[in-house]
């Protein structure tokens, strides 16, 4: 065939595939060290790819600062496609190398609370979809950095403004007051929120994005209590769930999390009001990896839920 001026290999408009390759692996770990000893070769050789890719593009692909780096603009447009093209690329070698049809293992990521709470209790719905679907939980205590982690799709509460990867919103959410059947006999439902305020209440550390305790629950409902009386802290918002359903004291319940303890009557709701927080649950995708149908498919999976109580 007969090159013509019009036509381009991929050579001739990617000089390195090598470049391309150490230029992934720095963005998504963050680091030229880490990303040469990933790779086996030298700090020196990884810069030295990267900065060559930089001067065939004439952009800045990273901002080096004294201790870190980060993505440019033009670095980010530049990740996005690479590390897609990798994982597909990955994918392929993988099911030639193994022999296997098609991956059907999907890592989702989440909190705690929403791994126990909702996760775990609608596994066997999961298992009766169609096609079948393996699946591997992973927990986190704090949102982390998609690039850094071996994720295929993660849950997030917050505004799905997240820089590495796309996100898609799931459901909003509602707290609210919640205790055991046992605890509401014995103490009555309270009139006011400055009777909901002197009850023995459960407080959980607020340390996930945009989750709050009873000091900003009460500040979102319109009430300042003078003095809240807390009858246990809890570190993790699952003790707290627990200790209220055990009728210790009055927990926040968050709708979405507690639906089910809710329908079997394991904790009630102990008023009528209600905060609706401005920020949501999402699925994140991380960059460079695709919303497959496995992806669509956990997402309906997580949204089969009535509304909350």
């Amino acid at each position: 065939m007969k090159m013509t001026k019009a036509t381009k290999g991929y050579r001739r408009i990617v000089p390195s595939l090598t470049a391309l390759v150490e230029f992934e692996a720095v963005a998504r770990l963050g680091s030229f060290t880490t990303a040469a000893t990933e790779l086996g070769v030298t700090q020196a050789a990884v810069s030295r790819q990267v900065r060559q890719l930089e001067e065939t593009l004439g952009v800045r692909l990273f901002h080096r600062l004294h201790r870190s780096i980060s993505l440019t603009g033009e670095g980010e447009a530049l990740y996005l496609v690479v590390a897609e093209s990798m994982q597909k690329i990955a994918g392929v070698f993988d099911r030639l190398a193994t022999g296997v049809v098609e991956r059907r293992e999907l890592v989702l990521a989440s909190t705690a609370p929403f791994s126990q709470l909702r996760l775990l209790p609608r596994l066997a719905k999961l298992k009766r979809m169609e096609p079948p679907l393996q699946l591997r939980l992973t927990t986190q205590m704090f949102t982390a950095d998609l690039r850094h982690v071996e994720v295929d799709v993660a849950v997030r509460f917050g505004d799905g403004n997240w820089g590495d990867g796309t996100s898609t919103l799931l459901f909003d959410e509602e707290v609210f007051p919640v205790c055991s059947p046992s605890f509401l006999k014995e103490y009555k439902s309270p009139e006011t929120l400055e009777d909901l305020s002197k009850l023995p209440l459960v407080q959980s550390d607020s340390t996930y994005e945009g989750w709050m305790d009873w000091e900003a629950w009460f500040r979102s409902v319109g009430y300042r209590p003078p003095r809240l009386d807390f009858v246990l802290r809890c570190s993790l918002y699952t003790d707290a769930v627990q200790a209220a359903r055990y009728g210790q004291g009055v927990a926040l319940g968050w709708g979405r999390l507690v639906h089910d303890l809710l329908v079997r009557g394991e904790l009630v709701r102990l008023t009528s009001v209600t905060s609706r927080p401005t920020d949501a649950y999402f699925v994140v995708v991380p960059h460079g990896r695709s919303i497959t149908p496995a992806v669509t498919q956990i997402i309906d999976w997580l949204r089969g839920e009535p509304a909350c109580l």
